[in-house]
């Protein structure tokens, strides 16, 4: 060190113990001289009281010398990065408290350079023995709360994080206590009642933010997503869009497109982020939303070149790399889906959306057993002692998502013990296993197993309106036609939960042929519908009514609206393009639907059988026999699969294969349940299966 370095540190010295001396002073109580007369410390009720001691004698000069000494050392650590200034300030600060031991200016100070130095147990240990002896110390209280907030920024989620997060709202709590008119203080408690679900609380800090500063706009968007997150996304709306558009901040345009996707409203949002961006063009929350709901919009192409732009504002972005992958696999291609995600893999360590994600896309590609064995690793990881609840939902998705690639690739009995695994988690997951159960016994056609299931599940968890309303609907399908749509009825409350309810009474009914009846019940869901999904569902359950009905001009028109609403609505694409497939009619069209039904759902046997059908239509048979083929082995229980697959080969003159399938397609009929079986389909397929016998006895006698 030059002495020119070293002659500016010792006046710093000097002038900051001129600066500290009447810092010190102004610490004394009522203008005493500090030290003179110590507080007393606060005595916990464990503990004995401390033993009466000779009062120590104050030296102020010494106490001063020691703190511009320690100011030097700090000065010297930052500025050359070495640890022995800092343990030589440290010692300094502890020889100062040592001449004025009731300083709490020192002590604060302390403990600020043990957080600096990241002896965060001493800085905590200093802070709380200062707040024991003066409970309205800000500083230290401060100190606190950044020391618990760091280390909660730190932490996985687990028991520890919530004890932490309870520590830094107990000392924010104290600073609003003793600054009640401090907006950041307020700020910064509702953002941690927020992380800890205290939402009413945090909402009420919200609010006296914006008492203290009608313009804060962190107050205006912190309350927005709390809105959002209670589900009331018009109040958000309102909120944000109260703000006229010439005082609007890229701020407060993102969170209003955050709120536009919550509704599934895309356009608005892809809208509200762009206005971001025009504001702040690297304002990467914006960007990332921006990508988002482009793909949700099936703006595929926009989308990517917008994660791009993310990727190189920050390489570091896994989250980007694993969006590209998820719409290079929506896109069909693989390979670079697989090639993105290797990326986002390099960047994190031990994600469990990773191997998720690497599970789809070997499903897309029809690898199950690869997909499996990903899938398999990932429910074998022990869950924490701790689990949260979402922990469980991790758990439960993966599994569920093993059982289906069982069930895909025909493997019935490893799908049913997967779902059974569902259950044994227990709480909301156990609903869900359960219904994978019954879903699992009714795609094997094994209606009594279902209904036993059904009825052990109602009876486990009574309170569970859905699993209450799926043993309506077994026990439809079983006859049971009164007892049924009162168990259904008995779900329904008066509220807008009755949405539902009244969803499943439609097609109960509908199941029933009581059509005028599920229509009814089907216009009282559409009046409970609010948000964008649910009107789309119910409308696209009024398409399948009429079609049912044989209604197909309404069936036709309520698809049309479905994907006027969500063009990337695979189950409508489907629906619609096989009716017009089915019905010889817009050919093409009906050809252009289903194929993009199957860019979103590669695997899907319904998707494919609807191709093969629609080439079928067109007289493209070659093309028409692989789809169908593929549909037969992913759906091999499927009358009308089997039924196509005879009208195929019939066509093609090979009679002996088309009486196979159509006795199968038969055989699947008799083992369904009637309201699975169109009875105008049976009598046909029965007569062209027996002038199909008729003709292959003719050839066998020729």
């Amino acid at each position: 060190m030059t002495f020119a370095k070293i002659r500016s540190l010792l006046l710093i010295v000097l002038g900051v113990s001129i600066i500290c001396g009447n810092a010190l002073a102004q610490q004394a109580p009522h203008g005493k001289t500090p030290g003179a007369q110590p507080q007393k410390g606060a005595v916990s009720k464990d503990t004995a009281p401390p033993q009466p001691q000779a009062p120590r004698k104050v030296d102020q000069a010494a106490a001063y010398y020691h703190f511009g000494l320690a100011h030097m050392y700090e000065e010297m650590m930052a500025m050359y990065g070495r640890s022995e200034f800092a343990t030589k300030a440290i010692e300094e600060y502890r020889l100062a408290i040592e001449n004025d031991p009731s300083s709490e200016y020192l002590n604060a100070s302390l403990a600020e350079l043990y957080a600096k130095t990241g002896r965060i147990r001493d800085a905590v240990l200093e802070a709380k023995q200062i707040i024991d002896r003066d409970p309205d110390n800000i500083e230290a209280h401060k100190l606190l709360g950044r020391i618990y907030l760091r280390s909660l920024g730190d932490m996985q989620p687990g028991t520890q994080s919530r004890e932490v997060l309870g520590l830094a709202i107990e000392q924010y709590e104290a600073m609003v206590r003793i600054e009640p008119k401090s907006a950041d203080n307020h700020l910064l408690l509702g953002r941690l009642y927020f992380l800890n679900k205290d939402l009413v609380k945090a909402e009420n800090e919200f609010k006296t933010v914006l008492q203290l500063d009608a313009n804060s706009e962190e107050a205006v968007t912190n309350l927005a997503y709390l809105y959002n997150e209670e589900g009331d996304f018009k109040k958000a709306t309102e909120l944000l869009s109260s703000i006229p558009e010439s005082s609007r901040s890229a701020k407060i345009y993102t969170a209003l497109g955050t709120t536009y996707d919550q509704q599934k409203e895309y356009k608005k949002a892809i809208e509200a982020f762009r206005q971001a961006l025009s504001m702040d063009k690297e304002n990467l929350d914006a960007m990332r939303g921006l990508a988002q709901d482009l793909a949700n919009d099936n703006q595929m192409d926009a989308a990517l070149d917008e994660y791009r732009t993310i990727q190189d504002a920050d390489p570091q972005d896994a989250t980007a790399a694993m969006r590209v992958a998820e719409i290079y696999r929506r896109m069909g291609k693989f390979d670079l889906a697989m090639e993105n995600l290797k990326k986002a893999s390099a960047l994190v360590q031990d994600s469990l959306e990773i191997p998720y994600n690497e599970a789809l896309i070997l499903e897309a590609q029809g690898k199950y057993e690869d997909a499996a064995q990903v899938l398999q690793k990932l429910v074998s990881r022990p869950l924490p002692a701790d689990a949260r609840a979402g922990d469980k939902s991790n758990r439960a998705l993966f599994l569920e998502r093993l059982g289906n690639i069982y069930r895909e690739a025909g493997r019935p009995l490893l799908a049913m013990e997967t779902f059974r695994k569902i259950i044994d988690l227990g709480g909301d997951e156990a609903a869900r296993g359960y219904q994978d159960v019954i879903d699992a016994y009714r795609d094997q056609k094994q209606w009594n197993d279902a209904t036993r299931v059904a009825q052990e599940a109602v009876k486990k968890l009574p309170d569970d309106k859905g699993l209450k309303l799926t043993l309506a609907q077994q026990m439809a399908d079983a006859g049971k036609t009164d007892e049924s749509i009162q168990l259904a009825k008995s779900a329904l409350k008066g509220g807008a939960e009755d949405r539902d309810t009244y969803i499943m009474l439609s097609q109960i009914y509908m199941r029933l042929r009581r059509w005028k009846d599920a229509e009814d019940a089907i216009a009282q869901a559409e009046k409970l519908a609010v948000r964008p999904e649910e009107k789309e569902y119910v409308r696209f359950v009024q398409g399948s009514i009429y079609e049912r009905q044989k209604k197909f001009e309404q069936a036709e028109q309520a698809f049309r609206q479905v994907l006027q609403q969500n063009p990337s609505n695979s189950m409508a694409l489907n629906y619609l393009g096989y009716m017009l497939a089915d019905h010889n009619t817009h050919l093409e069209e009906a050809l252009t639907l289903i194929k993009k039904a199957l860019d979103l759902d590669p695997q899907n046997g319904a998707y494919l059988d609807s191709l093969g059908w629609a080439y079928f239509k067109l007289g493209n048979y070659d093309q028409a026999e692989e789809s169908l083929r593929r549909a037969a082995d992913k759906t091999p229980n499927d009358a009308t699969v089997q039924d196509h697959l005879g009208e195929l080969y019939a066509r093609t003159n090979r009679f002996k294969q088309a009486a196979t399938h159509w006795e199968r397609a038969l055989d699947e009929w008799n083992k369904s349940v009637p309201a699975d079986v169109d009875q105008q389909d049976v009598a046909r397929v029965t007569k062209k299966l027996e002038s199909t016998k008729v003709k292959l006895a003719q050839q066998k006698q020729q």
